[in-house]
């Protein structure tokens, strides 16, 4: 759990990740259409992974991936990042990681 929470405290904008989750893609790819680079870690080419995996299923997130988080604190999955940006609410979180 500290290596994830190391991790979400040293970069904005943090997304967990599978190289091989198409949701996973997809939210990267929103976080990118919204002008943020997202700091994207690949849990399947760490060897910590499936420690790392289970810490994010203990910190209470839906899904182990995609996890986001914004600011060190965790948003959620898919369904979470979804709903905050239907609702407007998520390019709000992204304003102080958004370029000038």
């Amino acid at each position: 759990m500290d290596k994830v929470q190391r991790m979400a405290s040293e970069h904005g904008v943090v997304i967990f990740s599978k190289s091989t989750c198409c949701l996973c893609y997809a939210v990267t790819i929103l976080f990118r259409d919204l002008g943020v680079d997202p700091y994207v870690h690949e849990l399947d080419h760490d060897s910590d992974g499936k420690d790392m995996e289970k810490a994010l299923v203990r910190m209470s997130c839906n899904a182990s991936v995609p996890a986001v988080f914004i600011g060190g604190e965790l948003v959620g999955s898919t369904n979470e990042v979804m709903s905050l940006h239907l609702k407007g609410s998520l390019i709000q979180l992204l304003k102080p990681y958004l370029p000038d």
